[in-house]
């Protein structure tokens, strides 16, 4: 009986870690991201998405015919044009916002 309770304590420890070694990490950026799509955030709903992710000096948001809220803003020390889709993605490129 012993040996079966140390068996099913030994699995019930290894097995959620084999599970979750499986597991691909997700980045929290969808690969082709900003994302085409109607766009249900907000202005106010897009920039605090934008601040809360670290950039600061947010410029004016400016929504695009793609549903894509556009902006320049500052993140370590550069200027970036960031993108929030309709998935609330973040993304970024150096230099000025393309529409």
């Amino acid at each position: 009986m012993v040996k079966f309770l140390t068996a099913l304590a030994v699995a019930a420890v290894a097995l959620p870690a084999i599970a979750f070694a499986e597991t691909p990490a997700k980045t929290g950026v969808e690969e082709a991201a900003p994302l085409d799509g109607a766009n249900s955030f907000t202005e106010n709903q897009a920039r605090k998405r934008v601040e809360d992710a670290g950039y600061t000096k947010v410029g004016t948001m400016q929504k695009d015919d793609k549903g894509v809220w556009r902006t320049m803003a500052m993140k370590d020390g550069a200027s970036v044009a960031v993108a929030v889709d309709f998935k609330g993605n973040i993304t970024t490129t150096p230099g000025k916002v393309s529409q």
